[in-house]
């Protein structure tokens, strides 16, 4: 539970953070059980974004996709994210458009009640 809590704390304050220069926030919080094995949620903000094409950069330690001025942290939480969310055995992806915002996907394994 505590890893859980700290994959949503580090997705939720980056939506904090890079909606911060908007004058009005938006930031949806969501999951999609659909009809897979795995449920898929979700952090959606209208933030700053980030260029796709510096994708593979993303979950790297570290690496930053803006100028360190322009926001504050050291480059770490979406790595952090991807190492708990692959130990519990799941995936993580987002998709952006610079000046539009993001969305960040993280899905784990359906849990089924034992009959």
């Amino acid at each position: 539970p505590s890893l859980l809590k700290q994959v949503w704390v580090n997705l939720i304050g980056n939506a904090i953070k890079f909606t911060g220069h908007k004058s009005s926030r938006i930031i949806e919080i969501g999951c999609d059980t659909g009809e897979g094995e795995e449920v898929v949620y979700y952090v959606r903000d209208n933030g700053a974004g980030f260029d796709m094409k510096y994708y593979n950069k993303l979950f790297g330690v570290f690496q930053r996709l803006h100028a360190a001025g322009e926001f504050e942290g050291t480059g770490v939480g979406l790595a952090i994210v991807q190492r708990i969310v692959r130990r519990m055995n799941g995936r993580v992806w987002a998709e952006s458009k610079v000046d539009y915002g993001a969305t960040f996907y993280f899905s784990l394994p359906e849990v089924k009640p034992i009959a």
